[in-house]
């Protein structure tokens, strides 16, 4: 589906940074609608949104770049938490009450926490595959990695010629090549930026060692079933195939998440993978109109 919109790019001094986001307006002589704000997985940017934003254009949409993700300022994260407070103040800042989130992975857990601390944010929420994991998983006494083992994300190739070398470098690989075709490209065309360096080339956006960082961290916010509880608006938890949490295309969403959300609802995709809202943007869309009605 094609968009006529085109969003326009702004920064807001929040939380010791600049965080970017993108506005698409409704078309003109759209009924009043809530504001649908986007949040997307670790290692992607805003713009991986731009298909599934393509089916709502009666509504303003809002697409964030999450802290050291996409054109936003930040560096290595160590608590998922001031991620929410990067949100949570872009949306206190701009006014915004009554919208419909829509988050993915990493997302859809930094707008839950949102919601329960800022009630009056949002409406509705529908959260792809939230990393919210059972509890034992935020134990203190657990650890994701050893602490001098990094996280093989640190090790990702960074610099490209282009964005089409980018492309041919990942388009036949697992799970790029699960992708929608247009997600796919703007994943790699809106994932890079200049060189700072002043090489001619171009750099990924999210940094590796900013990628790395916030897997590294998964478990900081030990307090999200807590948050969950007091999220009293409806929520749609969608989550994929199931798999152990080394398998990065299964859910790694706690399959009692709806349960203890007061107005949840679960729906168990199985012939997806973690990445649904890349591989079928048409389908993610209509659950979302399906669910915010």
């Amino acid at each position: 589906m094609t968009d006529a919109r085109t969003p326009t790019s702004h920064t807001l001094p929040v939380n010791g940074i600049d965080l970017a986001f993108f506005d698409w307006p409704a078309v003109p002589g759209s009924a009043p609608a809530p504001t649908l704000i986007f949040a997307h997985a670790t290692g992607f940017h805003a713009r991986v949104w731009d298909a599934v934003i393509a089916h709502f254009p009666h509504h303003r949409v809002l697409a964030i770049d999450l802290r050291g993700h996409g054109r936003s300022g930040g560096g290595p994260i160590a608590d998922w938490r001031e991620v929410v407070r990067d949100v949570a103040g872009l949306l206190a800042a701009l006014d915004i009450t009554g919208a419909i989130g829509i988050g993915h992975s990493m997302g859809g857990h930094v707008l839950l926490q949102c919601a329960a601390d800022a009630p009056q944010a949002f409406a509705r929420l529908v959260l792809f595959d939230p990393v919210i994991l059972a509890p034992e998983f935020y134990a203190p006494a657990t650890q994701l990695l050893r602490d001098d083992t990094p996280h093989p994300a640190s090790r990702r190739k960074r610099d490209f010629a282009s964005a089409e070398k980018m492309i041919a470098r990942f388009e036949a690989r697992d799970p790029y090549c699960l992708f929608n075709r247009r997600v796919f490209e703007d994943y790699c065309r809106h994932g890079l930026l200049p060189d700072p360096a002043g090489t001619g080339g171009m750099v990924l956006a999210c940094a590796p060692e900013v990628e790395a960082s916030v897997y590294g961290s998964s478990r900081s916010n030990g307090g999200i079933h807590d948050a969950a509880r007091k999220v009293d608006i409806p929520v749609l938890v969608v989550r994929a195939q199931q798999s152990d949490l080394h398998d990065f295309k299964g859910s790694p969403t706690w399959p009692q998440l709806a349960a203890i959300l007061p107005k949840g609802t679960d729906m168990h995709r199985p012939d997806r993978t973690h990445f649904h809202p890349f591989e079928d943007p048409a389908d993610a869309a209509r659950i979302i109109a399906a669910f915010i009605g």
